[in-house]
């Protein structure tokens, strides 16, 4: 039988896989069973009782965290010349067009958020077998394919989070970092989970919200209880 390390047997001596928690107490407990080096990401995954095959019932969106993700956003943004001083201005990293699509074809990824525009689609378009995979692929349902990419960049260096449930019908999503208050992971994760509330498919019948876990990189997932969050 494997020896069990330190950090594990401090995870069982607060942790119980088989209790279902309260959000408030889930966001303390997450910081207290994470011992990596770095600043671990908190993420939320929550099961929803849909069927994604269905067009229908895909559960999508975006929502602006409250408290943002505690990283920097590196955000590209593909424009006409006439817009580039606008993404420039709104704290944009990069920006350009034919330059910047020439350097993704060769394979470069090196950025968290791709922002453009409708009249240069065509061009981005041709980018997909690339983008698609690494979900960096702009659309307009999360507001990544706009005229006004000044406010797109604010919102995204703000904390602003596309979700979009797979095929298991799981939606999976950070909502900030371990260094976070248990107040801060909390009011995110509320924030998040409210939002996808709002987006139930009139067509879901039976338990929307079939299970909520939070949990950090290296951390167990923890089970929320979910009449504990506001506004379910």
């Amino acid at each position: 039988m494997a020896r069990l390390t330190k950090n594990r047997k401090a995870i069982a001596a607060k942790y119980d896989a088989d209790t279902v928690y309260s959000l408030s107490d889930a966001a303390s407990l997450v910081k207290d069973i994470t011992f990596t080096k770095f600043d671990s990401s908190v993420d939320v995954d929550v099961r929803l009782g849909v069927d994604p095959k269905k067009s229908d019932q895909m559960v999508r969106g975006v929502v602006t965290l409250p408290h943002g993700l505690g990283k920097a956003v590196r955000v590209l943004v593909l424009c006409t010349p006439d817009k580039e001083q606008e993404a420039k201005d709104a704290g944009a990293d990069h920006v350009g067009l034919d330059e910047y699509i020439t350097k993704i074809e060769g394979g470069w990824t090196d950025i968290d958020v791709i922002i453009t525009m409708p009249t240069v689609m065509a061009k981005v378009g041709r980018l997909g077998k690339v983008l698609g995979p690494r979900g960096l692929m702009p659309n307009p349902k999360s507001g990544t394919v706009t005229l006004d990419v000044g406010k797109a960049v604010t919102e995204v260096k703000a904390g602003k989070v596309d979700f979009k449930v797979d095929k298991q019908g799981i939606i999976h999503a950070s909502i900030g970092k371990v260094s976070f208050t248990p107040e801060k992971i909390k009011e995110n994760a509320t924030e998040l989970i409210q939002t996808i509330s709002k987006l139930k498919p009139s067509s879901s019948k039976g338990t929307y919200f079939q299970s909520i876990t939070l949990s950090s990189t290296m951390s167990p997932g923890i089970q929320i209880d979910k009449t504990t969050i506001e506004g379910l």
